[in-house]
């Protein structure tokens, strides 16, 4: 591991707004992935959930010795703010996040993790999935919503919202004002580049949801909305370049 440090933990975060369907599911695969002596620890978020998130996250917490779970008392703020939460609470020395809902494999974490020990230069250097086997439809927004980024902030940018994100723990001593809403993640690729880290990508498979619908892909109105936030950001990062 060129340059890495010798002992390393990641942390992975993940938001749960309203998952408690999913969350079985969800925590079965993490602890499928689980070995004694794992330098890994899984902090999931209840975002403001109203369901039954917080019974069967509390539950879990008290049976799974790589858990741990972080709070944020309703209404749900925003996906980034969940994500912000728990990186407050991080341990490691490496950091992450991905979804609750199933479309993203918690073994994808581990594969990028694996691929930033092995980058020439993991302390400069985060990954991030890009999805493959998409619907055209969604694949020509993803391509479209990219394009857009990379014009404004002059650098390139692929699939912005693709999951995982994995980066050295440095990198967020850098954020500044960051962002409570989708746009998190747009944030942090602008981030890195800014700080000088390279970008590496895996390939994952983005799978339907077992349950529920996504929060922001409702309707064209929510797409829109989301959109109009990820573009006045955009803007915003602009000028901070300038």
């Amino acid at each position: 591991m060129k340059g890495a440090p010798r002992s390393l933990q990641l942390s992975v975060v993940i938001p749960c707004w309203n998952e408690a369907a999913n969350l079985p599911a969800l925590l079965a695969a993490w602890t499928a992935l689980w070995r004694a002596g794992d330098s890994w620890e899984l902090i999931l978020v209840d975002n403001g959930s109203t369901d039954g998130s917080a019974a069967l996250l509390a539950d879990a917490a008290r049976q799974l010795p790589f858990l741990r779970v972080a709070t944020v008392p309703p209404p749900n703020i925003g996906y980034g703010h969940g994500i912000l939460t728990g990186l407050q609470l991080a341990r490691g020395d490496v950091l992450a996040w991905t979804h609750a809902d199933g479309q993203t494999p918690p073994a994808d974490v581990l594969r990028a993790w694996a691929a930033w020990r092995d980058s020439p230069s993991p302390l400069k250097t985060i990954v991030k999935g890009r999805r493959r086997a998409r619907p055209l439809a969604d694949a020509a927004f993803t391509a479209g919503m990219s394009a857009w980024a990379s014009a404004l902030l002059a650098t390139p940018l692929h699939d912005i919202n693709a999951q995982p994100k994995l980066f050295p723990r440095a990198l967020l001593a850098d954020f500044a004002d960051p962002p409570q809403d989708l746009s998190l993640d747009v944030y942090l690729l602008w981030l890195a580049r800014r700080h000088g880290y390279a970008t590496q990508t895996i390939d994952v498979i983005f799978g339907a949801r077992a349950h529920g619908q996504s929060r922001w892909a409702t309707s064209l109105p929510a797409r829109v909305r989301a959109v109009r936030r990820t573009i006045g950001l955009l803007w915003r990062l602009r000028g901070r370049v300038a």
